[in-house]
């Protein structure tokens, strides 16, 4: 007669657990996501406002190598190398490295950030307009022909898109790129006054004499994520104001597109100590309206415009009403106006 194998207890209770533990441990339903949240170093981070992530229907994934708006076929890094010259890598964004040790580097550098390194690297939230219209339009141009990414895109009817974890170092804003987040707003742009093509092109009026915004037919489906949406600027006339010193007119944003930023600003500015909630001001306290001397760009910690980076650049345009977006943000976060 055979007898069976004599196991000790302990044995006995490994064996219990393999069979049994895993499987009590696991969910037994999926838990979805309430779609309002960031993602932070492989964590989630609720906004209070839609956020549409890479990992969705509708995202735009940053990630990717291939032209997200090419024919599929020709769309891939091979390809893309011969049609656009100025995108010289098939990843878009790169890895933050300063101010970390070489030590810190080499843990991060295949993907382990954990918050608290994230939060040390991270002070600046940077704010475009991406001189696009919609998002639709701004992925395509970073991703398909320039080589550049954004971890934020908000389009004209407040949705907000993240193309990248904000543990990336994206290609938006030069010397601040390592140190910063970036969002693209939708928006044509600021011109000279006088400048009317575009701004007639894209800002009609309707039977009631309002203005909206008119996408170009050509530009195809928008890709808006709310149906019929009827995009109005918050203001009806164009602001005009001075930008590096330059006199400018442009439409404002969406009353939508506030909304949201004022939430996504509070959300980063919480998850991110380092980011002073108020933007670069004068020894009068208004806004500077120009590019930050190297020194202060490199002591700011805080919100600011693609033009306190460079010299070059006018967004998000006089008609960007920071007042407002700080302002509401600081009340997001409980905190004293300033």
């Amino acid at each position: 007669m055979n007898r069976l194998p004599q196991f000790s207890p302990a044995v006995l209770l490994l064996a219990a657990l393999a069979f049994t533990g895993c499987h009590t441990a696991r969910p037994r339903t999926f838990v979805p996501r309430k779609g309002d949240e960031i993602v932070v170093a492989g964590q989630l981070f609720h906004t209070g406002t839609r956020v549409v992530t890479w990992m969705d229907p509708g995202g735009y994934d940053a990630y990717r190598t291939e032209r997200r708006f090419s024919p599929i076929d020709e769309s891939s890094w091979e390809k893309t190398k011969d049609v656009a010259k100025d995108v010289k890598s098939p990843a878009r964004y790169g890895l933050r490295r300063d101010p970390l040790t070489p030590n810190e580097t080499e843990r991060v550098r295949g993907g382990g950030w954990d918050l608290p390194t994230l939060q040390h690297v991270i002070d600046q939230f940077v704010i475009h307009y991406d001189a696009s219209g919609i998002s639709k339009n701004c992925f395509k141009t970073l991703q398909d022909f320039r080589g550049l990414s954004v971890h934020f895109m908000l389009d004209l009817d407040g949705t907000i898109y993240q193309t990248l974890d904000v543990k990336e170092r994206a290609f938006h804003a030069t010397t601040s790129n390592t140190r910063s987040i970036g969002i693209e707003i939708a928006h044509v742009g600021a011109f000279a006054p006088g400048n009317h093509r575009l701004v007639e092109e894209w800002y009609q009026h309707d039977a009631r004499g309002q203005t909206f915004v008119r996408i170009p037919e050509r530009f195809g489906d928008a890709m808006i994520h709310t149906p019929n949406f009827v995009a109005r600027p918050a203001r009806p006339e164009p602001v005009h104001g001075a930008i590096q010193g330059s006199e400018l007119a442009q439409y404002d944003f969406t009353p939508e597109q506030y909304a949201a930023l004022i939430k996504l600003t509070a959300a980063l500015c919480k998850a991110f100590p380092a980011i002073t909630c108020d933007y670069p001001r004068g020894p009068d306290g208004k806004l500077v309206r120009q590019k930050l001397s190297d020194e202060e760009l490199k002591n700011y910690h805080g919100v600011l415009g693609h033009f306190h980076v460079q010299t070059n650049k006018i967004d998000p345009g006089p008609a960007f009403d920071w007042d407002k977006v700080i302002g509401g943000a600081r009340r997001e976060l409980g905190l004293p106006a300033r």
